[in-house]
């Protein structure tokens, strides 16, 4: 069996974006196949996930479970297929450190907008090709940050991640399911 494809989701202390960006991909991402993990770039140590981005992730049928928060760290970005942040500010942050990892990162909404035009034969590819054609993504490409706002913002913010990640989430498990047939 191949490796398993490695999505890591990045917010700035990974208690509210990247945690909920973590239980979506998790739960609709095909778990023979892929792994999901989240951190912070300034992310702290050892915290539950926000108490309102926990109300939303339940709003939308899932629990954050036994979830704790740590920073980013060298071994997550070089062990990632595919890291998904939350605004081009975390994919920027990333890049100063590991400017390797240039073609496999992308905002969350960047990406969910390339992975529906691009084509591709496997999520390798997928990744692959969304670099190659980065400049097609258009519009405000950020999930702001919803820490200390009031409740609609939250729900904003969950609605967002959630039809971005099922976006994503339907285009790569159809590659391996395609790739598999193949």
């Amino acid at each position: 069996m191949a490796p398993r494809f490695a999505v890591l989701a990045v917010c700035t202390a990974n208690i509210c974006r990247s945690p909920i960006i973590e239980a979506v991909l998790r739960d609709q991402l095909d778990d023979e196949y892929f792994e999901v993990a989240s951190a912070g770039v300034r992310g702290w140590v050892d915290k539950p996930m926000d108490a309102m981005a926990a109300m939303e992730l339940m709003r939308l049928g899932l629990t954050p479970g036994a979830f704790r928060s740590h920073p980013i760290d060298d071994y997550f970005v070089d062990s990632a297929s595919l890291i998904l942040t939350a605004t081009t500010g975390h994919r920027s942050e990333i890049l100063g450190t590991a400017p390797e990892a240039l073609r496999r990162t992308f905002t969350l909404v960047e990406f969910a907008q390339l992975a529906e035009a691009v084509e591709a034969d496997d999520p390798v590819s997928l990744v692959a090709e969304a670099a190659r054609l980065r400049s097609r993504a258009r519009g405000n490409l950020d999930v702001i940050d919803p820490y200390r706002c009031k409740p609609a913002v939250y729900r904003t913010v969950a609605d967002q991640i959630n039809e971005a990640c099922l976006t994503i989430a339907g285009r790569l498990n159809a590659l391996v399911v395609s790739a598999d047939r193949g």
